[in-house]
């Protein structure tokens, strides 16, 4: 069930079994040269529709941009600053939670969206706390990296070992392969991959990473193995959302 895809009344009604809500966040960044500027908000928006089908749980609209200053030198980058993040996922607790929801699951697909989104869960928590809203206090969010998941996690060793990488991965590249087999891309990725440098300013990103890949080798992703990758993800973070709305 996809909330904008529903109607008032059956949001209403949604909350007399639930007060649970799947959101899903990403990122709209340059992924290398074959990855989808928008793979971490596809990666994140289509397991969260297969999560909540899985679990008949409501699913919000994907968030699709995060915080992604360090790509910004590479064109098609969009970001939100840290700051100006905190302040929608506020906005968009204080607005769900004057509606009837408190339990809040992000479905993350961008690592440089978790330290962002931590602070504004711990912002949220004292602005709701502090407002006239029945229930305010009582709101709780987690955030659940799919490609953090263990069985996720050790698919991808499993499959691409070392050229895994931690940026425009194979894995990831894959995913959108399995959700968009029309828009698959091909070029040449020279096997001189940069890896491990700290990551600064965009430009100093961009000086580091040419082509924007961080150890990654994309050219092994297959739909396939997308595939596969998703049903894991699905799985395990059904799981863990179903304990998540039933530990309170």
């Amino acid at each position: 069930m996809l909330l904008h895809l529903s109607t008032w009344p059956e949001v209403d009604d949604y909350l007399t079994r639930s007060q649970g809500l799947i959101l899903p966040i990403g990122s709209t960044e340059q992924h290398g040269p074959t990855g989808l500027i928008g793979t971490d908000a596809i990666c994140a928006e289509a397991i969260a529709h297969g999560v909540g089908d899985a679990t008949q749980a409501l699913v919000g609209p994907t968030i699709n941009v995060g915080m992604a200053l360090h790509h910004t030198a590479f064109p098609g980058s969009i970001s939100l600053r840290p700051s100006t993040l905190i302040l929608v996922i506020r906005d968009y607790l204080v607005s769900l939670t004057k509606a009837g929801f408190r339990q809040f699951f992000f479905i993350n697909g961008h690592g440089g969206n978790v330290a962002t989104l931590k602070a504004a869960f711990s912002e949220s928590y004292a602005v709701l706390s502090d407002l006239p809203i029945p229930g305010g206090d009582r709101v709780q969010c987690q955030v659940a990296n799919w490609y953090m998941c263990g069985s996720v996690y050790r698919l991808a060793k499993e499959l691409y070992g070392s050229e895994e990488g931690s940026h425009a991965t194979p894995s990831e590249v894959a995913l959108t392969q399995y959700v968009y087999p029309d828009s698959i891309k091909t070029a040449y990725l020279d096997p001189n991959v940069p890896s491990g440098y700290p990551i600064y300013s965009a430009a100093e990103f961009r000086r580091c990473y040419p082509d924007g890949r961080m150890g990654s080798n994309p050219a092994l992703a297959t739909p396939d193995h997308g595939r596969q990758l998703y049903e894991l993800a699905v799985k395990d973070l059904s799981r863990q959302y179903l304990e998540f709305v039933t530990s309170t």
